[in-house]
């Protein structure tokens, strides 16, 4: 790749994540998360019909009888249906009621999770990110200790983690979007795509983060300017990082328009959150660690 000045036209890369991080905060707050019976509690029915059924007729069994259920369709006659928890009587007279109105039917899956369970699993899930983040800098912190100048080691890894936020906030804000008009759930293979998608980010900027690394230390007696050495590092790695984003990102597309309709929410979250994470290795994690390192010397020369 030619030279390209990435750093002097950071007030844009960052401006498009402003733009995209206060469109999913907005959403979040307005629409707020969905959160599937994993962490909320309730039961799941899979069911595959004989004849054909229409989703609201499978909705309307279920109003009847009380429930406000959210029905996923997953194939031809095929539905995924999460409901408020049921007892045995009353699963037994849901499954009366599915076979005397819509027909013949086999109930390949049930489970019933209950709500304390849920709440624990969702702090569960909340202290396992918090923790890798923790650990993310601290590593990170350590693997850069001997380029601490200009900028203190701990410094890449902490703008490792506000780019992997950045990662997930946007996935967070899209999926807010998608569960208010389209039913789409938080639940724990969502959690899975968001771990997913912070490794990958962390990976992304890792990478760049040690080329400037190395460059650093062949220019430590060099006259290279920070900022230069940083956009450098950019441009050498830029090629690498976005033919690995491609790959990966045609693969999921891929899988999201020809596998079962129940990965389709977990692949959307990681095709999201990979382009959101190849955006910000490189357009926003670099400029700040040089925007950075300017206040940090601008302060000084005061």
């Amino acid at each position: 790749m030619k030279y390209f000045d990435v750093i002097g036209k950071s007030k844009i890369w960052l401006s498009i994540s402003g733009v995209l991080l206060l469109a999913s905060l907005i959403s979040i707050i307005t629409f707020g998360l969905n959160p599937g019976i994993d962490f909320t509690g309730g039961s799941l029915m899979d069911v595959t019909f004989t004849d054909s059924v229409q989703i609201d007729q499978v909705r309307t069994v279920f109003s009847n009888a009380g429930f406000t259920p959210t029905v996923q369709q997953t194939g031809d006659s095929s539905y995924l249906i999460r409901s408020e928890s049921l007892s045995s009587d009353q699963h037994a007279q849901i499954l009366e009621s599915l076979e005397t109105n819509l027909g013949l039917f086999e109930e390949n899956r049930y489970e019933t999770i209950g709500s304390v369970i849920g709440s624990e699993l969702m702090q569960a899930s909340v202290k396992a990110i918090i923790i890798l983040l923790v650990l993310i800098v601290l590593y990170v912190a350590w693997a850069f200790r001997k380029v601490s100048d200009p900028i203190k080691s701990w410094k890449y890894g902490l703008l490792t983690i506000v780019a992997a936020v950045h990662d997930v906030l946007i996935p967070l804000g899209v999926f807010a979007i998608l569960g208010h008009y389209y039913g789409y759930e938080m639940n724990t293979a969502f959690i899975a795509a968001l771990l997913t998608i912070i490794g990958y980010s962390i990976n992304d900027t890792i990478v760049i983060f040690d080329r400037t690394r190395e460059n650093l230390v062949s220019n430590r007696y060099g006259s290279r300017s920070f900022k230069d050495t940083v956009n450098m590092s950019i441009v050498q790695s830029f090629s690498r990082s976005i033919n690995t984003s491609l790959t990966t990102v045609l693969v999921l597309v891929a899988i999201f328009l020809f596998g079962g309709e129940t990965t389709r929410p977990f692949v959307l979250a990681l095709i999201v959150g990979i382009i959101a994470g190849t955006y910000s290795s490189i357009f926003v994690a670099s400029p700040l660690l040089v925007i950075w390192e300017q206040w940090k010397r601008n302060r000084e020369a005061e």
